[in-house]
């Protein structure tokens, strides 16, 4: 059997991966579990060989017996021969995992999966995302799942799911009581189904991750999902994002959010929020006490009415993740952010872009910023940054601060002057463990480049772990480019300059 472009390997655990050339894993991530995975990802056939990524995978399903992870996702050409692998199923019923994700599967394949799944009882995590002919179809691929199903994952991302199939979600997640991640993201359509998703979603207490990304819920859909939460005790992750009619769901019904006291995840941006929706939620967000990422990034309606809810995450000592992006902040919601976030000794990545108030205030995080001793990523894109606020950047950065940083976004500040930028990139070499810069200027704007860029040159020699440099629509003179060029001669293999953009 020829293999093209495909590789097979055997851990000394008996671990078993097929994998395109072009995502062959590191040997350290191929040492990740004690079980068989058959891995086909990206298959594209060489002029060699026609034989596609399915075929090459049904003939080694009968050498197979003991396999428990079959990961045929990112292949077109399982889209109509889905069939073929089916077909063989009861040679693997040890079968704990199945990913399907992005296969162009048909219809003939959705039914062919509906009958190859009862002769895998053990299958405990099923992935159908990206595939547009489940939606229609969820009846005839899960109608096998029985009382005593064992499955503990079920992502059905971007199906083309129709309100039907939400209604029958509901119907059969009082029969899946191993479930702990469902993900039913980017299913615009069943929102208007969610009443039947809810009542079920009452019998799944070990849910420990509930994504409902972008399924269009409304403010009704909030008062449902508050009728349930008490339900869900295990609940780690709640993603709500990209419901832009939630907005004004949280006035009358927060209470219940706060019962999820083992919430680590909650996922709010780009909802929508109203001032009301941020009275509310500052009375339950500081009750979550093991929260360590919260997003409430995309609603700018936040920014005049948040000072309490953001004074407020002073009492939330776990937070690691904080994006507050976007939200039209005003200098006193900005005030009040910076002070609580004096408390967050746990901090490791801080998103403020695209608030311009932070510009000429950025003085407000100087405590903050000396004090974050676990800061990985700090975004302040589009900040409306001054001269004075890189310099103060700069000078924590010299007196030992932000040691851990590992990426930094100072894109889009295109207000910072020549010397601002050659004092900061002087201080750079000091950030050892950075990896990302991006200090790009705004796609409307091109502007020459000036001296600074060779102390920017000097200083990415001294950072062992920079891998990419962004500064697009920086004009560089002839002799800076003959620089670059040779720097990108030396640091090929290790380091990227994204410059593109150039006039």
């Amino acid at each position: 059997m020829a293999l093209q472009r495909m590789a097979l390997h055997s851990s000394p655990k008996g671990e078993i991966e097929f994998l395109s050339s072009s995502k062959l894993r590191s040997s350290k991530a191929k040492s990740r579990k004690e079980s068989n995975d058959l891995e086909t990802t990206d298959f594209q056939p060489s002029d060699e060989t026609q034989k596609p990524a399915p075929l090459d995978t049904v003939a080694l399903l009968p050498f197979l017996p003991d396999l428990e992870k079959l990961d045929i996702s990112w292949n077109d050409f399982v889209g109509g021969t889905l069939p073929l692998i089916t077909e063989q199923m009861h040679l693997v019923n040890k079968l704990k995992s199945l990913r399907l994700g992005s296969c162009r599967l048909t219809t003939d394949d959705v039914r062919a999966l509906g009958e190859a799944l009862k002769a895998i009882p053990d299958l405990e995590e099923l992935n159908l995302s990206w595939n547009s002919k489940v939606g229609g179809n969820v009846p005839l691929i899960l109608q096998e799942f029985q009382a005593g199903s064992k499955i503990r994952m079920l992502e059905l991302v971007d199906c083309a799911l129709t309100s039907e199939d939400g209604t029958f979600m509901g119907q059969l997640l009082p029969v899946l009581q191993s479930l702990e991640v469902l993900d039913l993201s980017m299913n615009r359509n069943i929102g208007g189904s969610l009443n039947s998703i809810a009542q079920g979603l009452k019998s799944t207490s070990s849910l420990k991750v509930l994504k409902l990304q972008s399924c269009g819920l409304s403010q009704k859909s909030v008062t449902l999902l508050d009728a349930v939460f008490r339900y869900l005790s295990e609940l780690r992750k709640l993603d709500l994002s990209c419901n832009k009619e939630l907005g004004g769901g949280f006035e009358d019904s927060p209470a219940q959010l706060a019962t999820l006291e083992h919430l680590e995840v909650l996922d709010l941006h780009q909802c929508s929020l109203t001032a009301g929706d941020v009275v509310s939620l500052t009375q339950v967000i500081p009750l979550l006490s093991h929260l360590q990422e919260l997003d409430l990034s995309a609603n700018q309606k936040m920014g005049s009415s948040s000072e309490n809810l953001l004074s407020r995450l002073r009492f939330l000592p776990a937070l690691k993740s904080l994006l507050i992006s976007n939200c039209a902040l005003e200098r006193e919601t900005f005030t009040a952010l910076a002070e609580a976030s004096i408390h967050l000794p746990a901090l490791e990545v801080f998103n403020l872009s695209w608030n311009k108030c932070v510009g000429g205030n950025l003085k407000l995080l100087l405590e903050t910023l000396k004090l974050s001793t676990s800061l990985q990523v700090l975004r302040l894109s589009s900040c409306s940054l001054v001269t004075e606020d890189v310099a103060l950047l700069a000078s924590v950065i010299q007196t030992g601060h932000l040691a851990r940083l590992q990426k930094l976004d100072l894109s889009y500040n295109d207000s910072v002057c020549d010397a601002g930028w050659a004092i900061f990139c002087q201080n750079l070499w000091l950030l050892k463990e950075l990896t990302e810069l991006d200090i790009s200027l705004r796609p409307s704007t091109f502007r020459d480049c000036g001296q600074w860029f060779r102390h920017l040159l000097c200083s990415v020699t001294r950072l062992p772990e920079i891998t990419e440099i962004g500064m697009k629509r920086w004009i560089l003179p002839p002799s800076l480019e003959e620089e670059l060029e040779c720097f990108d001669r030396d640091h090929r293999s290790s380091i990227r300059f994204d410059h593109g953009g150039c006039q």
